[in-house]
């Protein structure tokens, strides 16, 4: 398996610090108002690395995080005139009811800044000790200059940096030794979330948070630590130069980021009016359709988000779904005798499909090479499923397909929908209708249910029908 690694700019087989194991963090969202659906990519792009990752056989320990005190969250405190701790816990479940919509799998563990404050302190001491950082006037800064390394995983220079540089200072410059040095710790100001501290009542800067979480539920070093792209610099280039220079050794062995999604060829942004959130989509679409429009293009690629590309997606996943739901209408009237030699065959010719599927996800995790292998699936299932294959050979073929779309997170297991008794009816009177011939009123019938919102599909096993 070849994952490309930010730090080395190429792709490199993954070898696990520990045998079968794989320790990856992923950096979780701000917690102040609804996902967009930018949040969402990552989201979605590494929960598929993990469910992949499972599906080879490894024990995955996934950590990621909330940022749950941030200037973000105090500002929305203050608008509406409640506490930080309001305001994160709101957005956290409603995020979560977001990510189980998506059908992202619940993290090992999702820990939240403000518990872990406690860890950050005593990080920011072992820095001072060893003379990474320093204090002025309550305030803590990371020296930059001192971590030789700095700057290796967004191949900046430092020298460039400084004169590049105003975008990229922080407050209170004027106390610091070297404009690049950036903030650990920082005194509270009025009104805001603080916690006790050896500098002063404050709160810890946004880059410590991780380093720490990371360290405290997957250890010093872990093998994957990944996001979006816009991490890369200065929060995931910090995350080093605190971690690195705090434990003595080599933080993550792998890094992997996300490109950016713009919507129809544009940047996402308030401003332009082109700003959705999680929740405003699932009003259009189905989730699982947002899902695979996600995984449709490669993960390091900029995706564009536009009415027509959601549209093909939800056309795509249609035709898995309608595969999957045949399969289970013919299964359920078939013969409950083995598989024919003949099906044996025919089902052993799947596993091709399925090497041409982890072949893909293999390569840097191809979800859109891994896509169209199971098109190929489908279009094998179409051809070689009837009423005359035993019902083995039918769920054989349901457990194949199954398995890979598991991979993708996307679920073709239907929940059972129920008819009501008035429904079911008028579908009985139509098949005695047929039986007898009488056509005019079977298709009479058949509107009668379509302006109820049922279809109605007449197929050689029997009648078929969906909610329109």
């Amino acid at each position: 398996m070849k994952i490309y690694n930010t730090m080395s700019k190429r792709k490199e087989e993954f070898e696990p610090l520990e045998a079968g194991k794989v320790k990856m963090y992923v950096c979780g969202p701000t917690v102040y108002n609804l996902i967009h659906i930018g949040n969402a990519r990552p989201m979605i792009v590494f929960d598929t690395v993990r469910r992949y990752f499972e599906y080879k056989g490894y024990d995955v320990n996934f950590v990621s995080n909330f940022t749950d005190v941030d200037d973000k969250i105090i500002k929305k405190a203050i608008e509406e005139g409640t506490t930080a701790e309001v305001i994160s816990k709101r957005y956290i479940e409603e995020c979560k009811k977001d990510m189980d919509a998506m059908n992202i799998k619940p993290a090992t563990k999702n820990p939240l800044a403000t518990e872990e404050i406690c860890g950050m302190v005593d990080m920011i001491r072992t820095l001072i000790e060893k003379g990474y950082a320093y204090e002025k006037n309550g305030t803590v800064y990371y020296r930059t200059r001192k971590f030789k390394d700095y700057g290796k995983l967004s191949h900046k220079n430092l020298d460039d940096l400084q004169s590049g540089g105003r975008t990229l200072l922080v407050t209170g410059e004027d106390e610091k030794e070297d404009p690049l040095d950036f903030v650990l710790w920082k005194p509270k100001k009025e009104g805001e979330p603080a916690w006790e501290s050896p500098w002063s009542e404050g709160r810890p800067g946004w880059h410590i948070e991780c380093s720490e979480m990371s360290k405290k539920y997957l250890g010093e070093q872990i093998d994957i630590h990944a996001g979006g792209e816009d991490l890369i610099f200065p929060h995931h280039e910090n995350e080093i130069a605190q971690s690195e220079a705090a434990n003595g050794k080599e933080f993550a062995r792998y890094w992997m980021h996300n490109g950016f999604l713009n919507i129809d060829n544009r940047k996402m942004s308030k401003s332009l009016g082109n700003f959705f959130t999680v929740r405003e989509i699932s009003e259009k679409y189905d989730l699982q359709v947002l899902r695979f429009f996600m995984l449709s293009a490669h993960y390091r690629s900029p995706l564009n988000f536009s009415a027509e590309l959601m549209e093909a997606a939800k056309n795509g996943l249609e035709r898995i779904l309608t595969a999957a739901d045949n399969l289970k209408f013919l299964a359920g009237s078939a013969s409950a005798e083995s598989m024919t030699e003949e099906e044996k065959d025919l089902y052993g010719k799947t596993q091709e499909y399925a090497d041409s599927f982890e072949r893909a996800m293999d390569d840097d995790f191809n979800t859109a090479d891994a896509i169209a292998a199971v098109f190929e699936l489908v279009k094998y299932i179409n051809t070689t499923a009837d009423g005359t294959r035993t019902k083995e050979y039918l769920d054989s073929l349901y457990g194949r397909l199954q398995s890979l779309t598991d991979v993708l997170g996307i679920i073709i297991e239907k929940k059972e929908e129920m008819l009501d008794e008035e429904i079911e009816e008028l579908i009985e009177k139509r098949q005695a209708a047929r039986k007898d011939k009488n056509f005019a009123l079977a298709d009479q019938i058949r509107d009668e249910l379509l302006a109820k919102g049922i279809i109605l599909e007449d197929t050689r096993e029997g009648v078929k029908w969906k909610k329109a």
